[in-house]
């Protein structure tokens, strides 16, 4: 059931590949009670959900200490597929329904992930400080760009690319990008991985 993602990240633990199966029967349990994925596209959820949202590990490849904010998870994504494939790095998910925060905290609970906490509320009532903000089509670049600023910390950066904005994104994004007006990196996802899905699908970097 993994072996798409096996196949992108064949250095994965027992333990890692183990969480990943969990997801695979966890999710469509949930999403049968609660809609946090289309019901139309759950059969898609290694691919179209947790691979694409681990694209975002093969952009940059976080050290070990790198911390995370997910920005509107929803039902946990980037975050939580991220945060089984980095378990030293730290990951906060935030989003304003909480339904969707609860189901995605109870599916990290389930699967024993220690290095994931869960906000319920809107981004403006978070204060900490994060190497990265990440999300999955949100909202408009410009406006996600505006209000995650305050949440990114202004140091040193660990990785190889500086901290700043990581957003997944699909379709014609001319518009959203002019708007930006600063300086930006875009990478075909189509660049890491070879189904169909990824064809029209982009990672957006912002350095802040």
């Amino acid at each position: 059931m993994i072996e798409v993602i096996e196949k992108y990240f064949p250095d994965m633990s027992p333990v890692q590949k183990q969480q990943f199966e969990q997801l695979a029967v966890l999710y469509p349990e949930w999403n049968a009670k609660i809609n946090v994925i289309s019901r139309k596209d759950i059969d898609n959820l290694m691919t179209n959900h947790i691979l694409h949202s681990l694209s975002i590990g093969k952009f940059l490849s976080p050290v070990d200490g790198t911390s995370f904010i997910d920005i509107g998870t929803g039902g946990g994504f980037p975050g939580i597929p991220m945060a089984v494939m980095y378990p030293e790095c730290r990951f906060h998910l935030i989003d304003r329904i909480g339904k969707k925060i609860n189901v995605a905290s109870s599916i990290a609970r389930e699967i024993g992930l220690t290095n994931v906490t869960f906000q319920h509320g809107d981004l403006s009532e978070c204060h900490e400080k994060f190497d990265f903000a990440i999300s999955r089509a949100v909202m408009k670049l410009p406006d996600l760009l505006k209000i995650s600023r305050v949440n990114i910390a202004r140091r040193a950066p660990r990785n190889a690319y500086p901290n700043g904005l990581i957003v997944l994104k699909g379709g014609d994004l001319h518009s959203e990008l002019d708007g930006l007006r600063t300086d930006y990196l875009e990478e075909e996802l189509s660049l890491w991985f070879h189904e169909p899905y990824f064809e029209t699908k982009k990672l957006i970097y912002v350095p802040l």
